[in-house]
């Protein structure tokens, strides 16, 4: 399967032509108006997209038919476009992806699957057991659910305690570390350790970014996105990691049990809010559990054992 690293006026014109797409069928697509379009693919290589349109691009592509694909790989290269594949950027095994889902809470949740995996700045290598982490964060309706069946606080953006329908996919955001806790209690589960967290992002090679170790910000939504919120959790599809699970950099930083000091809990994955270059899993960073913030959210994580139980797989 083809991936784009930097998109031009060129992948654009064969995007659209292996999509069959009129210019303003595809525009439509994109959310941006055809004039632009005819403007980027005038300009062939010579442009420069914003991230915000080349993240939709990715999407595009990434949800395209195997026949798009194979379309869209001739024709670029018929234009002059190198285009790496996933095997030649992301060279080496990856592991089986397997998901359940969880009774309780009713999310998709990613097996990882016990061994060692190159941890922190330095790659240090870590062994974990098995575990389930959730294949996207936290929503604001998956918290909607959580508040109705415990009377807990909801966020306080919500408007006299309903979430906004617009942002019902949208990573929940205004939580405490007491309240993602919360919620996972609630749901049976825990917050991931940091170690966990990172594993799932980088995998076992050690590669810098869920995608491999190509810094690409148009795959999560970071600062230089320009998008200025949260975007919706299934948005970035080129910029799953391994074991396919989502916004593992960008969007919301993420809580994590693992205390840094008395009071204080590791965050993970950068945020709208942050400089792509911050959205490094191995990167540290931490805050007090009381602190809440419109770029602050969480997921859940389980051993495998105990979800194996539940879900009858033993």
């Amino acid at each position: 399967m083809a991936t784009v690293e930097r998109w031009s006026g060129l992948e654009v014109r064969a995007l659209r032509e292996a999509s069959r797409m009129s210019t303003e069928e595809f525009a439509a697509r994109l959310g941006v108006s055809d004039r632009m379009v005819s403007k980027w693919e005038s300009r062939k290589d010579t442009i420069r997209l914003r991230q915000v349109n080349q993240a939709a691009l990715d999407t595009l592509l990434a949800g395209s038919a195997p026949d798009v694909h194979e379309r869209f790989a001739s024709l670029a290269r018929s234009l002059g476009t190198v285009l790496p594949t996933q095997e030649t950027a992301s060279p080496g095994p990856q592991p089986q992806q397997h998901q359940v889902r969880h009774p309780r809470d009713g999310k998709k949740m990613a097996l990882v699957e016990a061994g060692t995996f190159l941890c922190g700045e330095k790659n240090e290598p870590v062994w974990l057991p098995s575990f389930y982490i959730d294949v996207f964060p936290v929503t604001n309706n998956d918290y909607a659910r959580f508040v109705a069946a415990t009377g807990h606080e909801p966020p306080q953006h919500w408007h006299r305690g309903k979430c906004p329908e617009a942002i019902l996919d949208h990573p929940v955001v205004f939580v405490t570390w007491h309240d993602a806790s919360a919620y996972a209690a609630w749901a049976g589960k825990e917050l991931p350790t940091a170690q966990q967290w990172e594993k799932a992002a980088r995998g076992t090679r050690g590669d810098a970014y869920p995608w491999g170790n190509n810094a690409t910000p148009a795959k999560c939504n970071s600062r230089e996105s320009g998008i200025g919120s949260t975007t919706p959790v299934s948005r970035y599809h080129s910029g799953v990691s391994p074991y396919g699970v989502y916004d593992l950099c960008g969007n919301t930083w993420e809580w994590c049990s693992t205390r840094s000091e008395p009071g204080r809990y590791e965050l993970k994955a950068g945020a709208w809010t942050s400089p792509f270059a911050r959205a490094t899993p191995a990167v540290f960073n931490d805050a007090s559990t009381e602190m809440l913030d419109d770029d602050t959210g969480f997921r859940c994580a389980a051993l495998a054992t105990t979800i194996d139980a539940m879900v009858g797989n033993v």
